[in-house]
This record gives structure tokens, C-alpha cells and sequence, in this order.
């Protein structure tokens, strides 16, 4: 039966140094949701709490209807698959998918036969009578996936399990654990420090920092929309530009930044803006023009990106990465107007 995760009010310690702060989320039945950030922000935190191996110094943990907080690891049913595959090496493959079923006391018969049906699935088969020494990095995950997912837990979670592995295999490799897990309904925890990791893979993707959940969202919703200046950055928002309204006309916002550089917004486009604000874009979100309304610059390094030229600007309100037409290259300390593209760009609150 397919349950949801809710993970309530979370804190926790290493010695004095608190890790976790009153962290909450749920991940409804049958939904991936990635813990997204930096080393050290809290997500294998979260997961070691999750799977049993940590307890909190405060908070819950529900899997459907049982509190797993006080269990131990053994009890909980999770399936885990780790980072560094953690086969049994004196075993063969099937002996190893077939590992948790054989704690569980399923009858061998069964178990070869599930575990064998499990290896059909990833596509390792034929492999089954091998031992892990004699296996490539993707099919030692195949094998990690396989055992976790043959005991059918109620739980599936991933501790960034394709570091190890070579970019076009992290590639494949997460497109069969997407597969699979929908094709199962799992529900899942998913850690990763790979932003297009985890956007490729989730329904929703939590964004950590400092033992926070700064942003939990759609990859959709994240990408445009970012709740904050932190998780705008986090996701490749280059050019934050502190603004203040100097005028109102109706839906147009008239908007004045350091330096005087003044923009016109409609607020049918970005929603209310406040009086103070901040202007988001990532490059594309600001282009480079010979003249026009927009943010004076005096453009510095160009680099070629094959769809376009990015460059490096220097403004009034501080050093912004633009991108400009390949039909019309612009040379190193020529003066020039960067203007927003609307769809592109956000409103977001100031920093404090």
C-alpha cells in the first residue's frame, strides 16, 4: 500500500551545533521530493533521521499511520540506496537483491523468483550470477535500485546515489529510477547536491540551507519563481537588483535603481510590486542592446555560448551578466543598454 512521509517539527544536534531547525515536510503517497542544497545543509541529516540512524533532539516522523521516530533502522521497512552501492562483495547479484527478503524470511523459491523478476526489470538478468567486483559503477546502482525495491517498502530514499558515477551514465541512470519508481508509486526521499539531478527527477524539490527548508516547489515553480533572494541565487538567478518605486500609473511601475537607471514594469507581468524590491534575472533575462530603455552598462569580457554572447557588464548598481544577439557582437568597453525580458525576470523581496 502506497503511504505518504511527514516529517514533523524536526531538530537535531551534533554536540552543540544544532543541524536541523524545526523542519517540516510531507511527501505524499506515491510522490518523489528531492532535498536539494549545499554540503552541510541538513538533507542526509534529514535522511539518516528518516531511516533510523540518527535520533532528533526533537520532532516526529510518520509513515502513514505508524510513528517511526522512536523505532529502530531494522523496523522501519525502508528501502535505501546509498551512494557508494553497499553490495555485499562475497555475493553474488541475485544473492544480494535477494538479501532483505531473505531477512524477512521469504521462502527461497520466492525469493529467487521475485529477486530474479527484479533483475529483469533493470535490465541485469543476465548478470545474476556475477559478483559486484565484476560489475561497471551503473550496473552496481542497478543492483542497489533492484534490492532496494524487491522487498516493496513502503519508503523508497536516495543518499545522492549517481556521485560516483560518469555524467552520461548519472544521466541514464536517473531516468530508470524515474521510471521505476513511478512505474512502483514508491514513495521517495531523494538527497542530491545536483540541481538538474533533482529537477529532472522530482514532483517537488525542497530547498535546504542552514538546516532550513528555504523553498519546497515544483521544478517549475523554482526555476521561475523563486521564493528569496538565497534560492534565487541557488538556482542560477546571476543579477539581483536592489530597486525602489518612484511612480504609479495604473498597472505601470516606474522603478528607480542605484545609479538613477530608471524601468518601466507592469505589474500585470510580475503581480504587485512593492515600493522596495529586488529585480532577478539569470543572463538571459537581461539583453544587451545598442540603446532603448533599460540599465546603462559599459560591457566588459564576451564569451561565446553558441546561442548567444554572454557578457560580463559593469553598472551602476554593480557588475550584471547579460547576454546579447550572435547577429550583432559587441566589443569590450562599448556602452550599451541591458534591458529585462519580462518573462525571465522576478520580483522578490529584499534582503535584510
Amino acid at each position: 500500500m502506497t503511504v505518504s512521509l511527514t516529517i514533523e517539527n524536526l531538530s537535531a544536534h551534533y554536540g552543540t551545533t544544532q543541524v536541523l531547525k524545526d523542519l517540516s515536510i510531507s511527501v505524499a503517497a506515491g510522490e518523489l521530493v528531492s532535498l536539494l542544497g549545499s554540503s552541510g545543509c541538513g538533507k542526509t541529516t534529514t535522511l539518516r533521521i528518516v531511516a533510523g540512524f540518527l535520533q532528533p533532539t526533537a520532532g516526529r516522523v510518520r509513515l502513514g499511520d505508524r510513528d517511526l521516530t522512536t523505532l529502530p533502522a531494522h523496523a522501519r521497512d525502508i528501502g535505501l540506496v546509498f551512494q557508494n552501492y553497499a553490495l555485499f562483495p562475497h555475493l553474488t547479484v541475485l544473492d544480494n537483491v535477494a538479501f532483505g527478503l531473505k531477512q524477512r524470511t521469504i521462502a527461497k523459491p520466492d525469493r529467487v523468483k521475485r529477486a530474479m523478476a527484479m533483475l529483469e526489470r533493470v535490465g541485469l538478468a543476465p548478470l545474476a550470477d556475477r559478483l559486484p567486483s565484476a560489475l561497471s559503477g551503473g550496473q552496481k546502482q542497478r543492483v542497489a535500485l533492484a534490492r532496494a525495491l524487491v522487498i516493496e517498502p513502503p519508503l523508497l530514499m536516495f543518499d545522492e546515489p549517481l556521485s560516483n558515477l560518469d555524467a552520461k551514465l548519472r544521466i541514464d541512470m536517473r531516468v530508470e529510477i524515474r521510471q521505476l519508481q513511478r512505474a512502483n508509486g514508491t514513495t521517495s526521499l531523494y538527497v542530491t547536491h545536483d540541481q538538474e539531478e533533482a529537477f529532472s527527477i522530482s514532483d517537488r524539490v525542497a530547498i535546504m540551507n542552514a538546516g532550513r527548508i528555504l523553498q519546497l516547489d515544483t521544478p517549475e515553480m523554482l526555476y521561475r519563481k523563486p521564493a528569496n533572494a538565497f534560492v534565487a541565487r541557488f538556482v542560477g538567478f546571476e543579477n539581483l537588483i536592489r530597486m525602489k518605486v518612484t511612480g504609479r500609473d495604473g498597472a505601470v511601475v516606474t522603478a528607480e535603481a542605484i545609479g538613477g537607471t530608471k524601468l518601466h514594469l507592469s505589474q500585470d507581468v510580475f503581480g504587485a510590486i512593492k515600493d522596495d524590491f529586488v529585480l532577478a534575472s539569470r543572463a538571459d533575462g537581461l539583453t544587451v542592446r545598442r540603446d532603448g530603455e533599460g540599465i546603462p552598462a559599459t560591457l566588459g569580457t564576451r564569451t561565446y555560448l553558441g546561442r548567444a554572447y554572454q557578457y560580463k557588464c559593469q553598472t551602476a548598481a554593480g557588475e550584471i551578466t547579460a547576454n546579447g544577439a550572435l547577429s550583432d557582437p559587441l566589443e569590450a568597453g562599448t556602452r550599451a543598454m541591458l534591458t529585462p525580458v519580462p518573462e525571465q525576470c522576478c520580483i522578490l523581496d529584499p534582503e535584510d
